[in-house]
């Protein structure tokens, strides 16, 4: 506390430096004190920046919005709640505790608990589809399709009252006055634009369903603008149309320092709607300047073969040319007449060998011709069935005499062979052979079979 009639600071043990005058400690210690008495703890918001995150687990940085800024510092952060909330560029809400830094002079705030507020939400909502579209691998260098070096037709989806589309029209007229811009005008901000882009982007793509002009290149963008201007085109929708459109996607959106999702899933990304039209297209000064360079190069190469060709001319005409031309075409004349016989021997020699080999083939078709290969079977298959016949006939033969020897033999060995010597047998009433009268009680009923038929008897006693 200190004590406006005494001139004497409680919280300092330093004394004045002379009289009314205060030392800077003091005067800090008194703004330090006015600051945490009079404000105290209170919510604030803002945009973080310059975030540091030192290793002793003490986080340091900025909370500013459009006017000022303000130094923080939350101790320990790690373990402060909300502290994964503090990302540069977020927008958070912030409960501290507003203090002096006596050390350095500077007001700062020392923060006790962060929430993620307004574009916070969208920062943690862009870093979240970011992500799981990465994981997706709709980011990766491997699916981005090259610009055409030299397109005639270039697409843009923007909107048609906004200055990107003036400032790419004057880009294209300007470096390439040959090129036809083909726009689809949309809503680049506010509720459901997204799905008008990405309606565009679909369209742009298949032309012939539409009845649209065929693209080259389609640019897709706008101007600057806040993170929730931009947001349409951090929509998962405008992602995914860009990453299936089969033409080559530039990203405009923004200014250099604006990144959006559409930017990563585009082929190329440009840090604003003119330098987009800049890559597109070449520009026709440099053309025409290249161009020239060409023309000048070639004419003097052009040059240097006829002048060439001209003192090889003039050499041979002052050379043999001119002392016997015909001699020395003599020989050259000679070998053409050489090289004209052995080509017309090599002509009629491919020419026997071709014939050679037409004949070979055509014996070779002739034997396997269907009808030579299906008499051949229908012999194969007659010989087949007759050798069939043969060793079915042998089998049954044998099967036969088999069977009359097995006859004789079970009418010699049989029980019939034992009744016609005037033996006799006899059952039980179940047939079964009684062997001896042990087997047999009074009243039991027997059959006895005889070589010219069966009697039955009954037991009357032992």
């Amino acid at each position: 506390m200190w004590l406006a009639d005494s001139g004497v600071d409680l919280f300092s043990r330093s004394q004045p430096v002379a009289d009314g005058a205060l030392s800077v400690t003091q005067l800090l210690r008194r703004m330090k004190f006015v600051l945490e008495g009079e404000i105290g703890e209170l919510w604030v918001e803002g945009e973080v920046s310059n975030l540091k995150k030192q290793g002793s687990g003490h986080w340091y940085f900025s909370l500013k919005d459009e006017g000022a800024q303000i130094q923080c510092v939350m101790f320990s952060a790690a373990r402060r709640e909300g502290s994964a909330a503090l990302v540069d560029g977020a927008k958070v809400r912030v409960f501290a505790e507003a203090s002096v830094y006596e050390a350095r002079g500077q007001l700062q705030v020392i923060v006790r608990q962060v929430e993620r507020a307004g574009a916070g939400d969208l920062q943690a909502k862009f870093e979240q589809l970011k992500r799981r579209l990465q994981e997706e691998g709709l980011f990766d260098a491997e699916r981005k399709k090259p610009l055409p070096f030299f397109p005639r037709v270039v697409g843009i989806v923007t909107s048609e009252s906004g200055a990107a589309l003036q400032d790419m029209l004057n880009v294209l007229s300007r470096r390439a006055p040959w090129v036809k811009a083909v726009l689809y005008p949309v809503r680049v901000q506010g509720k459901g634009a997204e799905v008008e882009i990405a309606r565009a982007i679909e369209r742009m793509g298949r032309p012939d369903d539409f009845g649209l002009p065929r693209c080259e290149v389609l640019i897709v963008g706008r101007g600057g603008g806040s993170i929730e201007d931009l947001w349409n085109f951090n929509e998962e929708i405008v992602a995914r149309a860009i990453a299936a459109c089969p033409l080559p996607v530039v990203s405009a959106v923004g200014h250099e320092i604006d990144f959006t999702i559409a930017d990563f899933v585009a082929d190329l990304r440009a840090p604003t709607p003119s330098a987009a039209a800049e890559l597109v297209v070449p520009d026709a000064s440099t053309l025409k300047a290249r161009l020239t360079q060409l023309r000048r190069r070639g004419g003097r190469v052009i040059h240097e073969r006829i002048l060439q060709g001209q003192r090889q001319l003039e050499t041979l005409r002052r050379g043999a040319l001119q002392r016997d031309g015909e001699r020395l075409l003599r020989e050259p004349v000679m070998r053409l007449d050489s090289l004209a016989d052995r080509l017309v021997g090599a002509l009629e020699s491919s020419m026997d060998a071709s014939r050679m080999r037409l004949r070979e083939l055509s014996l070779r078709h002739r034997g396997h011709h269907p009808a030579r290969v299906l008499e051949r079977r229908v012999e194969s298959l007659a010989a087949t069935r007759r050798q069939f016949d043969v060793a079915c006939m042998n089998a049954m033969q044998h099967k036969r005499e088999r069977l009359m020897q097995l006859a004789g033999l079970l009418r010699a060995l049989g029980p019939e062979s034992a009744f016609q010597r005037g033996f006799s047998i006899t059952l039980d009433a179940q047939g079964r052979l009684v062997r001896s009268t042990h087997e047999l009680k009074p009243g039991d009923e027997l059959r006895t079979r005889f070589a010219d038929g069966e009697t039955r008897s009954r037991v009357i006693g032992e």
